[in-house]
């Protein structure tokens, strides 16, 4: 097996050279793409888009896998000065290398 490319992860346009990274909004399917997408937003894409790719199934059947992704649990908290009542979802990322050490390092999760 392989490791995760980076079309499998951005999209099937993403490209990447030795100092950058670039990524279609196009690619992004939950993403209502414009010139103003805030860094939250585009990041959520990413996260809910890899939650079909980045499966704990995909990632036992493929030692070379290091990343996965799976739901956590919704809740509701009130925020404000109103208490204004706020969905929260979680997406839970879990990054899994050989025990070498606490730190994080994204090296070791390729």
């Amino acid at each position: 097996m392989t490791k995760s490319t980076l079309a499998e992860i951005f999209g099937a346009n993403a490209t990447q050279t030795s100092t950058s990274i670039t990524i279609q909004k196009a690619d992004l399917t939950t993403l209502t793409a414009s010139a103003t997408n805030s860094g939250s937003a585009i990041l959520s894409a990413i996260l809910i888009n890899n939650q079909a790719v980045l499966t704990k199934p995909n990632f036992d059947a493929d030692i070379d896998k290091s990343i996965y992704i799976e739901p956590g649990y919704s809740s509701f908290i009130s925020r404000g000065t109103t208490s204004t009542s706020y969905r929260v979802d979680q997406i839970v990322v879990n990054l899994a290398k050989v025990d070498s050490g606490a730190d994080l390092d994204a090296d070791d999760y390729s």
